[in-house]
């Protein structure tokens, strides 16, 4: 028997707008609020609604199982801007075939600088998840699939049974995704690993005409995943959601190629789907799985140099997180409440230098001409935010944005 666990991150950065020198010390409107609405109802109009709508039919007609995680800047603006992409969601998880998953609020790197203040947002976000959906997440993911031995441990201790894991071949070796193993140094909490593979047939490649594969096709979709009977338990299809008419247009036959993937795939009597939570109540670990060194799923690297691969990014997150003690102590709500929003992993995403294989899919999110005006902006917004603590002005050292790095 396989079990197809459908699971979709759902998230929206609240992007900075322009933020120059010469404005330190006089406002502090960071955000670029005509740019985050302009994209926030474009991704409702191509992804969340029409998508939604069929996720709605699908479960009516197949009863498909699906997970979602949402992060709570994305809820927010859901709830500013767009009312009824969050009622939608709202629909899809009154169904009882949708689980919420967990994840730190502002969608950061923050367990990687600071357990106190990932703890926190993870708080913050099951807060958020019961008072919108009226459940209380059971399971975990990290930003980005962001993922150490640690974190496991970590997460456990905080009560919860699952984390998802991306199945790279460099931790799994000879071994398959389509298990669910135990991490190192736990004991009751279960990894359910990304078949990284299928995922990307769709994230990916499903629009890329020099694929040998090229076009698929629910019936040959639901073959590959129907191989997998004999040989796992579960088929973990893990992506992000916005690659439902928005990475992948309409035009390109996604949603045709979703709508009739439920029913090419119940065709064989051994499949059906499940959420996360069914999977980890249904099956048994088979081994162990050891991730000393920080892994997720970005890349062909499966790494955290997307966010944290050059000088210019760690200089801004150490400077960002540098400031934790002082900004906490303040307890000022506002200045708290921008310190959090400029942990969202994306803004170290903008200052990316490297070629990285998914950039494509991304790059028409980003507000920026290059990853050396993402630095800037955000250095000049962080001393800011310095300046609105303690009064005083910070000068970035030149070499730090200079094109060398």
């Amino acid at each position: 028997m396989v079990s197809i666990c459908f699971y979709f991150q759902v998230h929206q950065p609240y992007r900075l707008g322009h933020y120059s020198i010469f404005d330190i010390g006089k406002h502090h409107n960071y955000y670029n609020e005509k740019h985050n609405l302009e994209i926030l109802e474009r991704v409702a109009r191509k992804c969340y609604l029409p998508t939604n709508n069929l996720m709605l039919n699908l479960i009516k007609k197949h009863d498909i199982k699906l997970s979602y995680s949402f992060s709570g800047v994305a809820l927010e603006q859901f709830q500013k801007y767009k009312p009824e992409v969050l009622e939608s969601f709202q629909k899809l998880v009154d169904t009882g075939n949708v689980e919420v998953l967990s994840e730190t609020y502002h969608h950061s790197l923050s367990y990687l600088y600071s357990k106190n203040e990932f703890k926190n947002q993870v708080k913050l976000h099951k807060k958020k998840i019961k008072e919108l959906f009226g459940v209380t997440p059971t399971v975990f993911r990290n930003t980005e699939l962001i993922y150490t031995n640690d974190l496991a441990n970590f997460i456990e201790g905080m009560g919860y049974k699952g984390i998802l894991v991306e199945g790279s071949d460099y931790m799994l070796g000879w071994r398959s995704p389509n298990f669910l193993y135990t991490p190192v140094n736990t004991s009751k909490i279960k990894a359910l690993l990304k078949n990284y593979k299928l995922s990307d047939d769709v994230a990916f490649r499903f629009s890329t005409h020099d694929w040998a594969e090229f076009p698929l096709t629910a019936p040959k979709f639901a073959q590959w995943v129907s191989a997998v009977n004999g040989n796992g338990n579960v088929v973990n299809l893990f992506m992000d959601y916005e690659t439902l008419g928005e990475h992948q247009w309409i035009e390109t036959g996604i949603f045709n190629f979703l709508e009739h993937l439920p029913g090419e795939l119940l065709k064989h009597p051994d499949n059906n789907f499940k959420t996360p939570s069914e999977v980890i109540n249904s099956y048994d670990c088979v081994g162990c799985i050891d991730v000393p060194h920080v892994m997720s799923w970005a890349d062909i690297e499966r790494d955290t140099s997307a966010w944290l691969g050059n000088r210019m990014q760690q200089f801004a997150v150490d400077r960002l997180y540098s400031m934790e003690k002082d900004i906490l102590a303040s307890k000022n709500k506002e200045l708290i409440e921008d310190w959090r929003k400029l942990q969202t992993s994306d803004h170290f995403y903008y200052m990316c230098t490297k070629w990285f294989a998914d950039g494509d899919v991304h790059k028409y999110f980003n507000p920026y001409n290059s990853p050396y005006d993402a630095f800037i902006v955000y250095m000049n917004i962080l001393n800011d935010l310095k300046y609105r603590l303690t009064g005083e002005k910070e000068e970035i050292k030149e070499e730090l944005i200079d094109k060398k790095i």
